[in-house]
């Protein structure tokens, strides 16, 4: 570990021990310290001590009374929280001492630009450019288990440990610190791990919003200005040519697919939660760039534009006017730009006399400033801080994000055969009807970007799309409304069946006339969830590679321009893992400057938490956005694809055929239902959306695939991210040939990297205990016996002696982790054989479920990518 991050673990466990003694005293913290040691011992090499250290850590958890228990799973569960903090400001510290070269031009992106523009020149450069996309669509998946108090205890933790790096300090000023840590830990240690209730979708709108305010406003300019300054050396004074590329996207308040508690109204509300947001944040920064314009007219004269901007002005607003320019005396940029700004507040509160029709006037108003300033010379302000807010009000106009409107394809059908049938409509048919109304009204205010996507889950026919088309025409009574209709393909079959279903798409009037007056633009949903849920992890894998191959052939088939949205998740079953890593294993074609994905749950604030790590996120995606849209790049994949198709189709069938072999075993869904805490999960108040689609456990089909991976996770078991991979592995059975693969073909190398990462986290001796609870062995044995065939075959095609040998920061982390999770599991596990065996009355049920629940989210922090 490196010294500073070390020295920074240290004084966070003595400040959590000296917070266990005060409140607990000595027996506490001896508790909790007799634990770790035995889980620390727990993984010696020495199978024998390591074995009945176990043994030790079980029997000692068993002897608690709960209440004890419950103090432990606390204790452990803050100590989480300390160590993610730290690590995270340690990523930050990284991230500076690595910003130490001699070109400005740092990051991904500026890296990538530099890269082609040497080999392909900047006419390649510029191309790319000018189509970049970068679209993150958030979400409110219920995988962030923490509360929001807890979220905002732990940010406090980190900005003491930046304040307590700082080598300024005096001693007075370091004591200090050091007093402002423990109370901070404390305040931890009190507040309540478990939310009192489910947070309802305006909650969750309003969590989203703090990645809003605090980063993501800021950063996207950054991000721009980086990539921007590696387009030569005098960039800061002349118009940019990176284009505003990243477009913000929420499914939260819009998606309602299976969320009851989502209606049309939770609609327009959570996009006027989004509009004040971003328009508090336009105003402040309207002002704050004004209010540096002190540019005298002298030195720098106004345009005839803004001499004219100015006069209207004045006609229209006397009194302000006035007083802006008495504060800002022959200094006309300042007046225009303090204008504007009290122009956008006047849009925040509606005031018709005041405000702008519309983002667009905002931004036709700063660009004739802009062009004002460089006509009197001063193109430094004109592509300063001016120009970071122009590059703001074009990725976030007066709406912030896209709200995107999700609804399952049956209930769609069922609505259309109830108002083509006449009599009285249904509650839900009603509802499906006001949320089309509530888009059309969302786009009269907002603008048609404000909410004009339309996902459809479970697409499997052309119909499927045009039954959207018509619930419109019911809803608006032929009025018009900008809409695009995206279907999503989940299951395996539908992936297969997605190019087929497309065709027929295409033939519909209302999918030709967006095409035309879209450039041709359109886009498909690929569900990562669904189908590893459905076939597997390796066969979903490789069904939405092949998908992506045949649509994008599709795509160039009928010149259509294709963007692909990716519905992955944070965890690896869920098509989580690097994004930048994903990126560049795409089909050749498929990505094509543009990349479109959900960003999920605890996602969102691992990457959007920290303005330096945020800013590296989306530098990282984009550079491989540039990187894979390459002429280059692409061939390779497609030789790749190529070469290794016969590899690919072995590995597929073998993986999918051991999977079914567990999945549709006979009473897998209640024996699944058993080992896991899935129904303890689906009780947790952590999301609005319920866990399941409203059907019995007897059926894995309706089961959510958050649930299912987020559940595996807490068995330590990790199932979804690598089981089936080990028998494809062994039924390819050429060695040079997978490690052929391994070193040409991206799309394998990053399997086997997300499976190498899921393995790693992945503890069998653990798992067994669980799995133990269902009293079915030859299931237990079925999956034991995968895990070993993986791990041991993905030791051999990497030709490592351990998993994530090469990847030491990460290895690192997971070896240091899994005890301490160890920890958790044993708590846990006590907890699920207490409510498994029928004992419930015996003992104290409440307290059991207490801390059932406490150690879901203490294993949920320790593992941090769950769901």
């Amino acid at each position: 570990m490196p010294d500073a991050l070390r020295a920074d673990v240290r004084a966070l466990g003595e400040a959590l021990g000296q917070v266990l003694r005060e409140y607990g005293g000595q027996a506490l913290l001896d508790d909790v310290e007799h634990l770790r040691e035995l889980v620390i011992a727990s993984h010696h090499e020495d199978q024998t001590v390591a074995d009945d250290a176990a043994t030790q850590a079980e029997r000692l958890v068993d002897s608690w009374p709960l209440e004890r228990c419950e103090e432990v799973a606390r204790a452990f569960t803050v100590y989480f929280h300390l160590v993610n903090a730290a690590e995270e400001y340690h990523r930050i510290r990284a991230l500076r001492a690595g910003d130490s070269g001699d070109t400005r031009a740092s990051g991904a992106t500026a890296q990538a630009i530099a890269e082609i523009s040497a080999k392909a020149g900047e006419d390649e450069v510029g191309a790319l450019l000018a189509g970049l996309e970068f679209r993150p669509v958030l979400t409110a998946h219920p995988t962030e288990a923490r509360r929001r108090a807890i979220v905002n205890a732990i940010r406090n933790v980190a900005q003491l440990l930046e304040r307590r790096d700082d080598p300024r300090l005096g001693t007075s000023e370091a004591a200090e610190t050091h007093r402002l840590m423990l109370e901070s830990v404390d305040v931890l240690w009190r507040t309540a791990p478990l939310r009192a209730e489910r947070p309802g979708p305006l909650d969750e709108v309003r969590t989203a919003m703090s990645a809003f305010d605090d980063v993501l406003f800021h950063v996207v300019p950054q991000v721009y200005r980086r990539a921007n300054a590696a387009l030569g050396d005098d960039a800061e004074v002349r118009a940019p040519r990176v284009p505003a590329f990243v477009r913000l996207g929420s499914w939260i308040g819009g998606d309602r697919d299976g969320n009851p508690n989502v209606t049309s109204s939770i609609t327009r509300q959570a996009m006027a939660i989004q509009s004040d947001h971003v328009l508090d944040a336009l105003e402040s920064a309207c002002a704050r760039v004004g209010r540096g314009l002190t540019l005298d007219a002298s030195t720098t004269p106004p345009s005839p534009e803004v001499s004219r901007m100015l006069t209207d002005a004045e006609a229209s607003q006397p009194e302000l006017y006035a007083d802006l320019a008495a504060r800002s005396p022959n200094e006309p940029h300042r007046i225009a730009l303090l204008y504007a700004a009290a122009r956008v507040a006047a849009t925040k509160r509606r005031d018709a006399d005041l405000a702008y029709e519309g983002a667009s006037e905002l931004l036709e108003e700063l660009r004739t400033v802009q062009a004002s300033l460089v006509q009197a010379g001063a193109a430094r302000q004109a592509y300063g801080e001016l120009q970071s807010l122009v590059w703001q009000v074009e990725s976030f106009g007066f709406h912030l994000a896209e709200l995107e409107v999700r609804q399952h394809s049956a209930v769609h059908r069922a609505a259309l055969q109830e108002i083509e049938a006449g009599g009285e409509l249904s509650e839900r048919t009603q509802e499906v009807l006001a949320t089309i109304r509530v888009m059309a009204q969302i786009q009269a205010r907002f603008g048609a970007d404000a909410c004009r996507r339309y996902v459809v889950s479970f697409t499997q026919s052309a119909e499927d799309v045009a039954t959207v088309y018509t619930l419109v025409r019911h809803a608006l009574d032929g009025r018009a409304m900008a809409l695009d209709v995206v279907p999503l393909f989940e299951t395996g079959a539908d992936l297969e069946a997605s190019v087929s279903v497309l065709e027929g798409v295409l033939e519909l009037p209302q999918v030709q006339a967006r095409l035309d007056e879209t450039d041709r633009r359109y886009e498909v949903m690929l569900g990562y969830s669904d189908s590893a849920k459905d076939v597997g992890p390796v066969s979903a894998t490789l069904k939405l590679y092949d998908a992506q191959a045949r649509l994008a052939e599709w795509a160039a088939r009928n010149k259509i321009t294709l963007t692909m949205f990716h519905g992955r998740g944070g965890a690896l079953g869920r098509g989580g893992g690097p994004a930048n890593r994903a990126v560049l294993a795409q089909a050749p074609g498929s990505v094509d400057g543009r990349f479109k994905l959900t960003e999920q749950g605890e996602v969102i604030f691992a990457r959007y938490g920290n303005r330096a790590i945020a800013r590296r996120h989306i530098e990282q995606v984009t550079s491989a956005v540039l990187l894979a849209s390459t002429p280059n790049v692409e061939e390779r994949a497609r030789d790749a694809a190529v070469e290794f198709a016969e590899l690919a189709a072995t590995l597929d069938a073998a993986a999918k055929d051991a999977y079914h072999a567990l999945v549709r075993s006979e009473g897998f869904p209640e024996w699944f239902a058993r080992v896991t805490p899935l129904e303890e999960v689906g009780a947790l108040p952590l999301g609005s959306r319920p866990a399941r689609r409203g059907l019995t456990v007897s059926s894995l089909d309706d089961l959510r695939a958050i649930p299912w991976v987020f559940s595996w996770a807490q068995t330590r078991a990790n199932l979804p991210g690598w089981f089936g991979l080990g028998t494809g592995l062994a039924a390819v059975g050429d060695l040079d040939l997978l490690r052929r693969a391994r070193d040409t073909w991206p799309l394998f190398t990053v399997m086997l990297e997300n499976a190498e990462m899921s393995l790693a986290k992945t503890d069998r001796r653990i798992a067994a205990q669980y799995l133990a609870l269902g009293n079915r062995p030859e299931l237990t044995e079925m999956i034991l016996a995968e895990h070993a065939l993986t791990t041991e075959w993905v030791l051999n095609v990497t030709e490592h002696s351990r998993l994530l040998e090469d990847r030491r920061v990460l290895s690192r982390a997971v070896a240091l982790r899994n005890p301490y999770v160890d920890a958790l599991s044993y708590l846990q596990v006590r907890a699920l054989r207490t409510l498994r065996s029928g004992e419930d009355g015996a003992v104290d049920e409440h307290r059991v479920r207490q801390l059932l629940q406490i150690s879901v989210n203490g294993v949920a922090a320790g593992l941090q990518n769950t769901g």
